[in-house]
C-alpha cells in the first residue's frame, strides 16, 4: 500500500505504508543512530512526535521483551529508507513492523530519508504527516491544523498513573524519589546497580509527598514536551532546593532545575536527537559521545555562572558541536554542590556508556548530604 509524507511548507514524499495503516500527525524529527531503535520507540520523550531514522537499514534484529524503556510504543509516526523484511536475532520476537501495526503506529517506508533529514536541518523540525488514506492538498490541510510542538504540555499524558519502587540491588546505600515526566526503565535500573532504591511518582507529586518516601534525594527525568510550559514541575524543585534536599536532573528534568534557577528555556532549530553527540565536561575537561533527545534547551547566562537566591548557578557541560547547554550545577555560599542536570541521557539506552559516571557522581552527593 502507498504512503505519504507531507511537511507543514508543503514537502512531500510517497513511499510505501509501513506498520500500520491510516493517518498520524506531528513534529518531523531525525535520530542519527545506527542502532539502538526499539529503545528510541519506546523512550516516552518522543511523545507527539514522527521520527525519522538516518541510519538507512532499520529493523534487522526486530523487537524483544528484553529492551523496551516503557510501557508502549510512543512515537507519532515512523519513517525508515530501508527496512529489513524479516529479523535476525536469537532475542527477537517479533518483526519490528508487526509491532508498529498492533500498536497502531502509521509509518512510511522507501522513502530518502537522507533528503528529508537535510531539508529538516535546513529549515528546521516542523509539524508533518503521514497518511495511507487522504490525497496529499487534503494532508496539508490537516498538519497545519494540527498542534506544533512549542507550548505543549506532555508529561502528564506519559507518566506513571501510580507510584512504584525499584530496589536497590544488593546493599541498600540510598533512596531516591524519582519525578516521572517520561521516565525510562534503564535509569532506575542505573541507580539499582549502586545499591539507590528508587521511587517513582507521578509528575504531579507535591514536595511533602515526594518526601514522605523518605528519600536522600529526588530525580527529574527525561520527557517530551515545552518545558516553559512545566510551571507546576518548576515550583516543586524550587521549594526542594529551598529544603536543601539535592537534585539530579536530565534532559526535561535539566530544563525544569534551569527554570527553578532562574533561567529561561528556548526550542532548537531542529533538536539533538541520537547516539553520537560531543559533549564536554568543563570541570574535567573530558569529552564524552552521548545519547540525546530534546527539541529544548537552556539558556545560558553569557558567563557562564549566575547567582541566584538560591546560590551560584554555573554551566557544567557544553555540546561541542553547537555550543548549547549541557548540564547545570548550583553551588551553595560555601562552594559545596547542592544539585546538577545534564540535558542528555546518561543511563545510555542504546548507549554509548561515557557518562554513565554521572550516576557515580549522584551517588557521591548522597553521601555528602547525608
Amino acid at each position: 500500500m502507498k504512503a505519504i509524507l507531507v511537511l507543514e511548507d508543503g514537502r512531500a514524499f510517497e513511499g510505501e505504508a509501513y506498520g500500520a495503516r491510516g493517518e498520524t500527525f506531528g513534529e518531523a524529527v531525525f535520530a542519527t543512530g545506527m542502532t539502538g531503535y526499539q529503545e528510541t520507540l519506546t523512550d516516552p520523550s518522543y511523545h507527539r512526535q514522527i521520527v525519522a531514522q538516518t541510519a538507512p537499514h532499520i529493523g534487522n534484529t526486530g523487537m524483544n521483551d528484553e529492551d523496551p524503556e516503557s510501557r508502549r510504543i510512543w512515537v507519532a509516526g515512523y519513517v525508515v529508507r530501508d527496512p529489513a523484511p524479516r529479523p535476525s536475532s536469537w532475542r527477537s520476537r517479533r518483526s519490528l513492523e508487526d509491532d508498529l501495526a498492533a500498536q497502531n503506529v502509521v509509518g512510511i517506508a522507501g522513502i530518502d530519508t537522507r533528503a528529508l533529514t537535510r531539508h529538516l536541518r535546513e529549515r528546521g523540525a516542523m509539524r508533518c504527516g503521514i497518511s495511507t488514506i487522504s490525497p496529499r492538498e487534503e494532508l496539508v490541510e490537516r498538519v497545519l491544523a494540527s498542534p506544533p510542538m512549542a507550548g505543549a504540555d506532555l508529561s502528564a499524558e506519559v507518566t506513571t498513573c501510580e507510584p512504584y519502587l525499584v530496589p536497590a540491588d544488593g546493599e541498600h546505600r540510598f533512596t531516591v524519589a524519582a519525578l516521572d515526566y517520561g521516565i525510562k526503565a534503564m535509569t532506575p535500573r542505573r541507580m539499582a546497580e549502586r545499591g539507590i532504591a528508587t521511587h517513582v511518582l507521578p509528575c504531579t507529586a507535591g514536595v511533602e509527598e515526594i518526601l514522605a518516601t523518605g528519600a536522600d534525594a529526588v530525580f527529574l527525568s527525561n520527557g517530551p514536551g515545552d518545558p516553559a510550559t512545566a510551571d507546576r514541575a518548576v515550583a516543586v524543585v524550587r521549594e526542594l532546593l529551598r529544603r536543601r534536599v539535592p537534585i539530579f536532573g536530565i534532559c526535561f528534568g535539566n530544563q525544569v532545575l534551569g527554570r527553578a534557577l532562574g533561567l529561561g528555556t528556548y526550542k532548537l532549530r531542529y533538536g539533538h536527537r541520537g547516539i553520537n553527540q560531543p559533549v564536554q565536561d568543563l570541570a574535567t575537561g573530558k569529552v564524552e559521545i552521548t545519547a540525546h533527545n530534546h527539541g529544548f534547551a537552556v539558556s545560558a547566562p553569557e558567563d557562564r555562572a549566575a547567582r541566584s537566591e538560591i546560590g551560584t548557578v554555573e554551566v557544567s557541560h557544553v555540546c561541542l558541536n553547537d555550543g548549547v547547554v549541557e548540564g547545570l550545577r548550583l553551588r551553595d555560599d560555601g562552594g559545596a554542590v547542592r544539585a546538577f542536570s545534564v540535558q542528555y541521557h546518561p543511563e545510555a539506552a542504546g548507549g554509548p556508556h561515557d557518562a554513565a559516571y554521572l550516576f557515580d557522581r549522584f551517588s557521591q552527593l548522597l553521601g555528602g548530604a547525608r
